[in-house]
C-alpha cells in the first residue's frame, strides 16, 4: 500500500513536470540534452570524491530523462531523429558517468576498482548494443534484467550510502550477464524462425 502510494505521487510529480515542460514550449530533444549535461557535471564530481552530491545531480538528470519522450508525445514532436537522439545521449550518460568513476579510482590508486570500472563500462555498453544488433535479425530483443534505469538506480543508491564498490560489482557482474542471456536468446530466436523459413 505504501510503496503504491509513493508510486502514485511518483507518477503524479512527473506529469506535473511533464506539463510545466510543454506549456514553456521547450524542445524535447534540449530536454534530452539538458539530461546529459547534468550527467557530466555528475561525472565531474565522482572524478573528485564528492559522491552524495553526485549522486543528487544524477536524480535531476533523471527528471529530465524521464520527461523527455513523455513532452514529445504530449505535444506531438515524436520523431524518428528523437528516438534515435535520446538513445545516443542514453549511451553518452551512462559511460560518462563511469568515466568519472574510472578518473576518481585512478586519482586514489585503487587500479583493481579501475578494472572493476572499466568491466562495468563494456557490461553498459553492450547490453545497448546486443539489443539494437540483435533486433537487426529477430523482431524483439528486450531480455535481460539489468538494462539502463537499474544501472542508474544502482549508481544513485552507491553514490548515496558510499557503497559504490559493490554496486560496481552489480553493474559489471549482471550487465555482462544481461548480454550472455541476450545472446543465447538471439541465437535461439534465429534458429527458430529459420526452422519456420520456407523450405525451396
Amino acid at each position: 500500500m505504501i510503496t503504491h502510494q509513493i508510486g502514485r505521487a511518483g507518477n503524479l510529480a512527473v506529469e506535473a513536470i511533464v506539463r510545466a515542460f510543454a506549456v514553456s514550449r521547450i524542445h524535447p530533444n534540449l530536454l534530452t540534452f539538458i539530461g546529459s549535461a547534468i550527467n557530466g557535471l555528475a561525472a565531474y564530481l565522482f572524478a573528485y570524491d564528492y559522491f552524495r552530491w553526485a549522486g543528487a545531480t544524477i536524480i535531476l538528470a533523471s527528471i529530465f530523462d524521464l520527461t523527455d519522450g513523455r513532452v514529445a508525445r504530449s505535444t506531438g514532436q515524436v520523431t524518428a531523429f528523437g528516438a534515435f537522439f535520446d538513445s545516443v545521449m542514453d549511451r553518452y550518460s551512462d559511460l560518462v558517468l563511469l568515466i568519472g568513476l574510472l578518473v576518481y579510482y585512478g586519482r586514489v590508486n585503487r587500479f583493481t576498482m579501475v578494472t572493476l570500472v572499466a568491466v562495468a563500462m563494456i557490461g553498459s555498453g553492450m547490453v545497448s548494443y546486443t539489443r539494437a544488433r540483435a533486433e537487426n535479425v529477430i523482431p524483439s530483443c528486450k531480455v535481460g534484467f539489468l538494462e539502463r534505469p537499474e544501472r542508474v538506480v544502482l549508481l544513485i543508491i552507491g553514490a548515496l550510502t558510499h557503497r559504490m564498490e559493490a554496486v560496481l560489482w552489480v553493474i559489471a557482474v549482471l550487465s555482462n550477464w544481461t548480454v550472455v542471456h541476450r545472446c543465447v536468446y538471439t541465437w535461439r530466436e534465429t534458429q527458430r524462425l529459420a526452422s519456420r523459413a520456407p523450405r525451396l
